[in-house]
């Protein structure tokens, strides 16, 4: 008989939460007892899995003992609170918050990019932000081939990317203005979504940047062991429900045509290949969304350079699942 493994899921009722859930039983991982975590309030609730009804339980830092799995998504400071409690309890903890991404002896990993660091974890192993995994994902094909110097990306990231709450709030402010109401004010992002775009991801940082921009660096250099990987990025919020989409100029060592990204693309794990404009087929957040597959396309030369190095891409990817749930379940089957 195969093993069986007990799951403990931190954050069960966000957006995330309720992704790796689904996740887990979509991909048949070997549950033997899911334990469901959140925060007092949603205490009591039921979530379905594979047909039984599970019951939320508050989570306290004596709730982990006899888990294999402890998946994360409760943001970083109920990580930095109970991720130690769930390894010393045993579990081996998948932190889907920036809590421990860039501490050096914590595997930030990509199952696509880098599955052997997962091996190297000493009880806790890092989801990396969304953005970075669905960039990641797509440009780590073509710099395996030809190695990549420089990225510029420019983000266009969907309200699913600040939770459930965010998407709430789009859908809202959409029915207000279509209602002809006039009093529309932002409550949990930081400016009116609908029929809006704002260069507003995180919090803004001494040198201008995000800290979400300053993920793409942080987090990129480590997960491809490229520490001198130049990358600048912008990151935008759009009015898109969900899936993250991005724009990328890449500078590369030797020169590269689209057709051989293309056909690189096409044969690369976690990435589908949408490209051709033509027909009007081209990654779109509404086909990415709920597709465990980046979709990339747009492929074309960058028309700047002469030199054939530079090639410009487009990205969309489901920020809940590749960016966040399917990314953590994956790992977990890394170590099984």
């Amino acid at each position: 008989m195969s093993k069986t493994y007990n799951v403990a899921v931190v954050g069960a009722t966000g957006a995330v939460g309720l992704e790796m859930i689904e996740t887990l039983e979509k991909r048949n991982f070997p549950v033997k007892h899911l334990h469901l975590f959140a925060s007092e309030r949603s205490v009591g609730k039921k979530l379905k899995f594979k047909g039984a009804d599970i019951t939320v339980q508050e989570l306290k830092s004596d709730v982990f003992a006899g888990n294999d799995f402890a998946l994360f998504s409760a943001g970083a400071g109920r990580s930095k609170e109970f991720a130690a409690a769930a390894v010393n309890a045993g579990c081996v903890v998948i932190d889907n918050s920036s809590a421990f991404r860039m501490e050096a002896d914590v595997p930030l990993v990509v199952p696509e990019v880098n599955p052997e660091d997962a091996k190297r974890h000493k009880g806790m192993i890092a989801n990396p932000n969304c953005s970075t995994a669905i960039l990641l994902v797509a440009i780590y094909p073509l710099h395996k081939v030809n190695p990549i110097k420089r990225i510029v990306v420019a983000t266009y990231q969907a309200a699913s990317g600040a939770g459930a709450k965010a998407m709430a709030e789009l859908e809202e402010q959409t029915a207000k203005i279509l209602r002809g109401e006039k009093n529309i004010t932002a409550q949990t992002l930081p400016q009116r979504i609908a029929f809006n775009l704002f260069p507003h991801v995180d919090v803004f940082l001494d040198n201008g940047y995000t800290k979400e921009e300053m993920k793409f660096v942080n987090e990129s250099r480590k997960i491809m062991h490229h520490p001198t990987l130049k990358i600048s990025a912008t990151c935008v919020r759009v009015p898109v429900y969900r899936a993250h989409s991005e724009s990328v100029n890449i500078e590369f060592e030797r020169p590269m045509t689209p057709a051989q990204a293309r056909e690189i693309i096409s044969h690369s794990p976690g990435v589908k290949l949408v490209d051709d404009p033509a027909n009007k087929k081209y990654p779109m957040p509404i086909d990415a969304s709920g597709q465990y597959d980046c979709l990339v396309g747009r492929i074309r030369q960058d028309v700047s350079r002469e030199d054939g190095r530079g090639l410009e891409l487009f990205v969309s990817g489901d920020q809940l699942l590749k960016g966040a749930a399917l990314n953590a379940v994956q790992i977990a089957e890394l170590l099984i």
